[in-house]
């Protein structure tokens, strides 16, 4: 299943083939399902009598990269060209699929539900995870788990960190407004361009100041501006990105931002030009911090140790970001990290690489994790729940 997934990747909110193929096997298996969030997939695992819900969610979508040709791939290399799962969700989603067929085999043992998640569009925000909620996808849901494959962490190994796991994502757009007119005459124009180097030059030597360095990154991705070389422009834009793991940081460092700005308008104004220059700043959320319960945690590591799973509960937090985060902020739960990297396969390409693949032995591994987990949880729920 994980082959045929990768050989037919789709990109968000387009991932209709691949709804298709999994409500066909989920089918097969005598498994209800139905349609949600567009292109999503959600169905139910009941056991013998009724009892508690725990939900397992699974990404679906693909990214817009081409992918090349490898030692590995050629037997199963995107045939969609321009789109690869270069993330792994490929993998999660055989995973959940094995992990479905396992649970509905031994469905007479356990008692409670088991709810499948499968998400289109986690890799664009604001994401798919909103709109499973929207839909009634976490209706009757006690708790959530989920993972993500990750080709820098060692085959095998489940990274599993209480509290802030993964960043919080904050896209900004910064327009300067100036005023335009000849190199020759600089006298008579406010230089966009040259407002927004200082404002950067002093936005990253502040920051470090207010914000502590490891609680944050920053970047400036696109900068527009101007059509003729010995012109100075009329405005500037400037697209970038930040993450946190505390919203109290976000808002600093966009405080900061707009500081450094009114201090800039300022210094550039002329008498004569009124209203000039000026700004307009657009600082728009995007995925929240990812918080991993506490007690769930520690009961998912005891348990999956007690089974001989790898376990890292001393992992560094992660910039990325994920639209989980919007599930953990409705019920308790975890996402873990599952490692792939391994070197004697030649498996070491980094997420959203065009040469990224994954050692397929990691497929059981979260299958066998996953069903650990869930039919842990509903044999005895307080050891997960807070009270």
């Amino acid at each position: 299943m994980r082959r045929e997934f990768h050989r037919g990747p789709e990109l968000s909110y387009a991932e209709y083939r691949t709804q298709e193929r999994i409500m066909s096997v989920l089918g097969e298996l005598g498994i209800n399902c139905e349609k949600i969030a567009d292109t999503g997939v959600v169905a139910n695992v009941h056991g013998r009598s009724r009892g508690p819900c725990i939900a397992i969610r699974s990404d679906m979508d693909a990214l817009a990269v081409t992918e090349k040709l490898t030692g590995s791939n050629k037997d199963y290399i995107s045939g969609n060209k321009g789109v690869m799962h270069a993330c792994g969700h490929d993998g999660h989603m055989a995973i959940l699929l094995g992990t479905a067929r396992l649970l509905k085999e031994r469905q007479d043992s356990f008692s409670g539900t088991v709810r499948l998640i499968f998400q289109p569009a986690e890799e664009v925000p604001p994401g798919g995870a909103q709109r499973v909620i929207e839909q009634g996808g976490l209706e009757g849901v006690d708790a959530v788990i989920g993972l993500h494959i990750f080709g820098d962490v060692d085959m095998g190994v489940f990274n599993i960190r209480a509290g802030p796991c993964m960043a919080s994502s904050n896209r900004f757009r910064i327009c300067i407004f100036g005023k335009g007119g000849h190199h020759s005459t600089p006298a008579s124009c406010v230089d966009p361009v040259r407002i927004a180097a200082e404002f950067i030059t002093t936005l990253y030597s502040e920051l470090p100041g207010h914000v502590n360095p490891e609680n944050y990154v920053f970047g400036i991705g696109a900068l527009s501006s101007g059509s003729q070389f010995n012109r100075t422009p009329d405005e500037l834009e400037m697209d970038g990105s930040f993450r946190t793991f505390d919203n109290n940081d976000s808002m600093q460092i966009e405080r900061i931002m707009r500081d450094i700005l009114d201090r800039l308008m300022a210094k550039h104004s002329i008498k004569d030009l009124v209203g000039l220059p000026h700004y307009s700043i657009d600082v728009e959320a995007g995925y929240p911090v990812l918080m991993n319960d506490a007690k769930f945690a520690r009961a998912a590591v005891r348990v999956l140790r007690n089974n001989h799973f790898d376990v890292n509960e001393d992992a560094g937090r992660i910039f990325g970001a994920e639209d989980f985060a919007f599930y953990l902020q409705r019920v308790p739960g975890i996402f873990a990290i599952l490692g792939t990297r391994n070197p004697e396969k030649k498996i070491m390409e980094i997420n959203h690489s065009s040469s990224f693949d994954i050692d397929e032995d990691v497929l059981l591994i979260g299958t066998k994790a996953f069903c650990t987990l869930v039919l842990d949880f509903l044999k005895d729920p307080g050891d997960y729940l807070s009270a």
